[in-house]
């Protein structure tokens, strides 16, 4: 699926211009203010904005520091768009969190060069974050409500380790949001499902058990396993290794 690009502007043919330059990559939706967007941002999955400084009802600086400070939506890539060319404005969008800012007029490409290389970034994290046994959950955090809101995630999976009725729903009530919202967050800051996540960070566990001289299957009990084999069988499908193999390396390297 193409990744979904929501731009902000309140200029219907520069709307309608830069729409036209995206929607051969991207799923584009658009809105005319940052209070409309974020009524979007709210219920729909997007995975970056594009949004001008100067509009209507709400503009793009309080839209941005909105996003960003808003543990929903703060792990979303923000790019604004300004007439504005002082340098008091460009520190004034970095300060609110913006990721690019973009002096208008500019260069189609140039845009979507910078979107191109936001997202790709944040997949390379992404994929880092899953394929490493010891990275830490707040490895994909973007913001500082990103790190807070990880670290509880990771704390509260951690505790209910052993609990094997622990899933989406009970997560979401821990973390004390509705379980649409706290799965799109997680969708979307990490590509995996709440309970995809809560396979792995068991996983990124044992190994962290087993370099701390843990023999396999008091790792596989530990982490909430029901045998060492089915534990073993999804390190190696998670991280391309079996887990004595792991630990022999992990040893071998001390």
């Amino acid at each position: 699926m193409k990744p979904v690009i929501l731009l902000v502007e309140d200029n219907v043919e520069i709307l309608d211009f830069i729409e036209s330059n995206l929607n051969d990559l991207y799923a584009v939706k658009k809105t005319g203010n940052g209070k409309t967007a974020l009524e979007v941002l709210r219920n729909e999955v997007v995975d970056l904005i594009v949004s001008d400084v100067m509009m209507p009802v709400m503009d793009g600086f309080e839209l941005c520091s909105i996003i960003k400070f808003d543990v929903e939506l703060s792990h979303l890539p923000v790019i604004l768009l300004t007439a504005k060319n002082t340098m008091q404005a460009k520190i004034e969008g970095l300060e609110l969190g913006a990721d690019v800012y973009i002096e208008k007029p500019f260069s189609p490409k140039y845009l979507k060069t910078q979107i191109a290389s936001l997202l790709a970034n944040r997949n390379k994290i992404k994929e880092y974050f899953a394929n490493s046994p010891l990275a830490h959950l707040k490895t994909i955090a973007h913001t500082k409500p990103d790190e807070r809101f990880l670290d509880k995630v990771n704390q509260v999976i951690i505790e209910h380790l052993q609990d094997t009725e622990l899933d989406v729903d009970r997560l979401a009530k821990y973390m004390n949001m509705s379980r649409p919202t706290f799965y799109r967050k997680i969708n979307s800051i990490s590509d995996l499902t709440p309970n995809d996540l809560i396979n792995l960070t068991r996983l990124k566990k044992a190994a962290e058990l087993m370099t701390e001289g843990h023999n396999v299957n008091e790792v596989a009990e530990i982490v909430g396993y029901s045998s060492a084999k089915i534990f073993s069988k999804n390190f190696e499908k998670q991280f391309g290794i079996m887990p004595s193999e792991y630990m022999h390396n992990h040893l071998k390297g001390k």
